[in-house]
């Protein structure tokens, strides 16, 4: 993030490079939900859909940086919608990169599956029991959720790319869920 002066008001900057494929989905149809993004965070947008640039700017570093947390989650992979939802307080994004994990462009291919499970079903169930969203995009895996239920996705994620059993994740999982339910009362 950058910060600049003028006129003797600050104004706080970000730039982001995502993929020409998620251009389209950050501008919307009608250039619809980056107005809505612009008015949700009180921020500049521009975006350039030659190179995939996208520059954020306004007066508020916190607006600017949550507003780069959703552009960067659009990006991965995620509805807008959802992506939004980072503009509540308690909720991150978090980025695991499968080929931190894997060999070979085969095995990025192979781990992926393992997350993603047979029709969905074990991207399915890690959200279901973390209460999170889930996006698989490129060589990425991004979670949005609250902290400490992103938290607990990552380190099931980084376990089934790491070779566990999903049934002991799951298991871990379940244990996991209880305990944080326990302490929110």
């Amino acid at each position: 993030m950058e910060m600049r002066q003028d006129d003797g008001a600050l104004e706080f900057s970000n730039q982001l490079k995502v993929p020409k494929a998620r251009v389209a989905i950050i501008i919307g149809n009608k250039g619809e939900t980056k107005r809505e993004i612009s008015s949700l965070f009180n921020v500049k947008l521009a975006v350039d859909s030659d190179d995939g640039d996208v520059f954020i700017s306004g007066k508020d570093s916190l607006r600017v940086y949550v507003a780069s947390e959703v552009i960067k989650a659009i990006a991965r992979g995620f509805n807008p919608d959802i992506a939004k939802l980072l503009s509540k307080s308690d909720y991150i994004l978090d980025i695991i990169r499968i080929d931190d994990f894997a060999k070979n462009k085969n095995a990025v291919q192979r781990l992926k599956g393992r997350i993603i499970g047979l029709k969905g079903k074990s991207r399915s169930t890690i959200e279901q029991l973390s209460e999170t969203n889930i996006s698989d995009y490129g060589k990425t895996v991004a979670i949005i959720g609250e902290n400490e239920n992103v938290t607990m996705a990552k380190r099931a994620i980084e376990s089934l790319l790491e070779g566990s059993m999903h049934s002991s994740i799951f298991k871990w999982m379940e244990k996991e869920r209880r305990r944080i339910q326990a302490t929110k009362f």
